[in-house]
């Protein structure tokens, strides 16, 4: 089979598309032939060589990828054979592999697909869709609140802007210039370009800042909360973590939330949360944005999420 695999850390140059041997399944696992693979902004760490979270450096050569969709074609020793020929789709965790024309899963993993759910969808919900589902519990958003959502456009931003909408919150959703009708399109009351100085003048107070953003940014719409706002961080992918003071907490009586690693999982379970995000897909509630690239290109994808190129979720179809 063809799989993108890494020898060394490094720039993204370092993804290669190769011939590689069939993975077998072990038991209690199943084998898929892949037909959409989720690409994540922790992929690019992890390909540099930095750790990233709870996911270590793997041991290289390696096939990157932990977000598969496509079809069971082969059972290990004790997996149940009812998941032989079924479409699905399954978060691969640490092992990893997923960046391939075949795959292996836990069949434990395994969630099976209905037909008007599309496999890039179910890679975007299974993956990303559950860390959105996640940070909506820590939010917990209501009508009365203006939710400014950085990186409005993203993967995990357009889910919070349907999200908010959907409860009927006012939403403020930030972007680049070239993302701000898409914004607008996914719901957003008013949409604004966060890579322009001053942009956060004319937004006024909100009361909930939902940033996976970080940096400048991300202190900007920190600045933005009324008494009694909340900030509930996720990430910061523009490299450095959002600035948070405690005199900042202390001057509008704001709190903060940090909604990843052991919070997002306090009285839940990653299953649950991928089981609560795909019911919001298949139930038409949420829409993942996508952009696709083949399988060979996984190298220029990388480089289009790092740069910020990309609407939604990156999916790889082999």
């Amino acid at each position: 089979m063809r799989a993108i695999r890494q020898h060394e850390f490094g720039p993204a140059e370092n993804l290669r598309h190769e011939e590689v041997p069939d993975p077998e399944p072990g038991p209690g696992q199943v084998r898929l032939a892949v037909s959409a693979a989720g690409v994540h902004l922790l992929d690019t760490s992890i390909r540099r060589g930095e750790p990233g979270g709870p996911f270590p450096l793997p041991e290289l050569p390696a096939v990157p990828g932990r977000e598969v969709a496509g079809v069971v074609t082969a059972l290990g020793e004790g997996a149940d054979a009812h998941w032989l020929g079924k479409r699905v789709v399954a978060h691969l965790g640490q092992a990893g592999g997923g960046y391939a024309e075949q795959a292996v899963a836990n069949a434990g993993s395994l969630h099976e697909l209905p037909d008007h759910v599309s496999d890039d969808a179910a890679v975007a919900m299974v993956g990303t869709g559950r860390t959105a589902v996640g940070v909506l519990r820590i939010a917990r958003l209501t009508e009365d609140d203006v939710v400014l959502v950085t990186s409005a456009a993203g993967g995990l931003g357009a889910l919070f802007v349907q999200a908010a909408k959907a409860v009927g919150a006012r939403v403020v959703g930030a972007a680049s210039t070239a993302k701000l009708d898409l914004v607008r399109e996914l719901g957003a009351d008013l949409a604004v370009d966060y890579t322009r100085p001053g942009w956060s003048d004319g937004v006024g107070a909100v009361t909930v800042v939902l940033d996976g953003v970080g940096g400048e940014a991300g202190r900007a719409a920190l600045e933005l909360l009324g008494v009694g706002g909340h900030v509930v961080l996720f990430g910061w992918s523009s490299g450095t973590p959002t600035r948070v003071e405690t005199a900042d907490l202390y001057r509008q009586g704001l709190t903060a939330s940090v909604a990843v690693g052991p919070r997002l999982l306090k009285g839940t379970s990653l299953r649950e949360l991928e089981q609560r995000s795909l019911e919001l897909l298949a139930e038409q509630r949420l829409t993942p944005l996508t952009t696709t690239f083949p399988l060979r290109d996984a190298a220029r994808a990388h480089t289009a999420l790092e740069t910020r190129a990309t609407t939604g979720k990156v999916v790889l179809r082999p």
